[in-house]
């Protein structure tokens, strides 16, 4: 005869583990700094636009999908190097260029969102940016 064990009670408490953090609400006066996928999107897109070319021309000249590129212009992906590498070359630009341009945007938009009496070159890393 086999006797079994009876179950252990269920745990009532829930734990909740958040996948991403909260963002901390801004400052009065003060907008958020954007996401590194938003700006890296928006410099992709204007420079394909300035160059009067489709997402069908950028994407097949960099080897990944229409919605692929347009996810990314739209900064609801992360491109790896290695994608946003062949975005680059598909328009004719460098990683370089292409993160030179983003590391203007976020200086100009630190500008705006520095705590009073910071400057955007005041920061942490004094406006220095590594570029592959």
């Amino acid at each position: 005869m086999t006797t079994h064990a009876a179950p252990a009670p269920a745990d009532t408490r829930t734990r909740v583990v958040p996948l991403r953090p909260r963002p901390e609400a801004p400052q009065p006066g003060q907008s958020r700094e954007p996401l590194l996928r938003d700006v890296v999107g928006g410099v992709l897109r204007r420079e394909r636009l300035a160059q009067e070319r489709t997402l069908k021309d950028v994407a097949e000249a960099a080897r990944i999908s229409v919605p692929y590129l347009s996810e990314l212009e739209r900064g609801r992906k992360e491109a790896s190097s290695e994608v946003l590498a062949a975005a680059a070359r598909a328009l004719g630009l460098g990683l370089g260029d292409v993160l030179s341009l983003v590391q203007q945007e976020l200086v100009a938009a630190r500008s705006t969102t520095a705590p009073r009496g910071r400057t955007a070159t005041a920061g942490r890393y004094g406006g220095l940016c590594l570029a592959a």
